[in-house]
């Protein structure tokens, strides 16, 4: 059942990380590859949750939950960066329609990921797929600040992407923290 719910969350996340890939290239928004580094991020955590399901072992699934964690803080330090970048040395940001759409794909995959990952998490009592399927839903929100950011472009307000693009590395930093607490938790209660 685990291996079932990373692998079917694996696919929601990467299609939704290709749509989202595809517009970034013509769009060129920190704010969306913020979310798109995040979002791949993510997807690339089903790969160690996977192999620690198939292990059948709760020491491989602390580990792989301490992966997780990893990566979430990992892709905040690279949005954070490109954010400061862009704000440093401003891009136009292109095709906001598009633009808009990728922050409600983002929003709809992430959803949907949260919904198999945390199902699955709790009727398994895994708290690394819990963590994940937290960081999922909170991730559906943030994608929903790339729409933001397309409205306020289309306002004439330019610092407004790579701003959102810094507002989603905070957000991604509190999930980081959140994880770190649950899987944290779960090598607590074995000892």
């Amino acid at each position: 059942a685990g291996l079932k719910a990373v692998a079917l969350a694996l696919l929601i996340l990467g299609l939704t990380a290709a749509a989202q890939a595809a517009i970034f290239v013509i769009a060129d928004s920190v704010a969306l590859l913020a979310d798109l580094i995040h979002n791949v991020g993510d997807a690339a955590t089903a790969i160690p949750l996977g192999i620690a399901f198939a292990l059948r072992s709760v020491t491989a699934e602390r580990w792989a939950g301490l992966f997780v964690v990893f990566a979430i803080f990992a892709s905040a330090c690279v949005a954070g960066y490109e954010a400061i970048d862009r704000l440093i040395d401003p891009e136009p940001v292109r095709f906001l329609g598009a633009l808009a759409a990728a922050g409600a794909v983002g929003y709809l995959g992430n959803y949907l990921a949260a919904l198999v990952r945390t199902r699955a998490g709790r009727r398994l009592s895994s708290p690394a797929l819990v963590a994940d399927g937290n960081h999922a839903r909170a991730d559906a929100y943030v994608s929903l600040a790339v729409v933001a950011s397309a409205g306020l472009l289309a306002l004439g307000l330019d610092a407004a992407d790579p701003l959102i693009g810094l507002a989603i590395t905070i957000v991604i930093l509190r999930i980081t923290w959140q994880s770190w607490q649950t899987v944290r938790g779960r090598g607590h209660s074995h000892r």
